[in-house]
């Protein structure tokens, strides 16, 4: 019998020391509250398996939305209840506010939110215990509150897909998308083809009256073919003046490109 106590308070011992090395939001799995003083001996509580994360980024025109989609339905197939979020800014479709829309005419219902607090209570409030999975596309309009709001539903064990844009007109990443592709358990990067050569193409060129657009031109303005194009690497360009002097980026682009 004084065996049996003194292997099961090393057990409690080694339990409690596992339960500390383990960090908060474990992927698996949260242990706390060991307890050897009740009638039964060691007593373990142990908490829901957290959610997941998932990004899907890349350039315009890459298939982001479609691939939300895509997901978002085959959650449905496995009868699990799913919300669609989209970010009120996005007006691209007049007659249809309340749906996301992909670039080859697919839609899907979804609820607007905004980026201030309140519309942060908003989302808490739709994504209520019966939703299990949360869609959010266009994730580069949102403001950085969105991400802790993310991992907390992450947190409570919902699986979170956000769609956007990683990098914006000038090649720079989007502050939002890039901490959660940080924190995502699983990023998928897609690739557009380059309207210029037929590569690959991660980069969206902004152009303005049909020329690359200026590098300090305001970076959200939505819009689709007749402002964005999808460019390689070496075909992408961006106008930035310093001292009077034109920068070209892109190896592809001449100055008589940009005049």
């Amino acid at each position: 019998m004084i065996k049996l106590l003194k292997m099961g308070a090393i057990t409690v011992m080694m339990m409690n020391n596992l339960a500390k090395a383990l960090p908060l939001n474990h992927t698996f799995f949260n242990m706390v509250n060991l307890k050897s003083d009740s009638p039964q001996g060691l007593k373990m509580n142990v908490i829901n398996k957290t959610g997941r994360l998932e990004v899907i980024c890349g350039s315009m025109f890459s298939g982001k939305t479609e691939e939300l989609m895509r997901r978002l339905k085959r959650a449905e197939y496995a009868k699990k209840n799913v919300l669609t979020i989209k970010h009120f800014i996005d007006q691209r479709a007049h007659q249809n506010y309340d749906c996301i829309f992909s670039h080859e005419g697919k839609q899907r219902k979804a609820c607007l939110v905004g980026n201030d607090d309140a519309s942060i209570v908003q989302l808490y409030d739709l994504v209520d215990a019966s939703v299990s999975v949360v869609g959010i596309d266009e994730g580069h309009f949102f403001q950085p509150n969105i991400v802790p709001a993310v991992q907390n539903l992450v947190a409570q064990g919902k699986y979170v897909l956000v769609a956007g844009l990683d990098l914006d007109f000038r090649g720079q990443p989007f502050p939002v998308m890039a901490q959660l592709m940080a924190l995502a358990d699983d990023v998928v990067k897609l690739k557009a083809i380059c309207v210029c050569c037929g590569q690959d193409a991660h980069h969206t060129q902004r152009l303005v009256n049909g020329k690359p657009a200026h590098y300090d031109d305001p970076i959200i303005m939505v819009g689709a073919e007749e402002c964005y194009e999808a460019r390689c690497r070496n075909c992408f360009s961006v106008v930035r003046t310093i001292s009077s002097e034109i920068i070209l980026p892109a190896a592809g682009c001449t100055l008589e490109d940009i005049l």
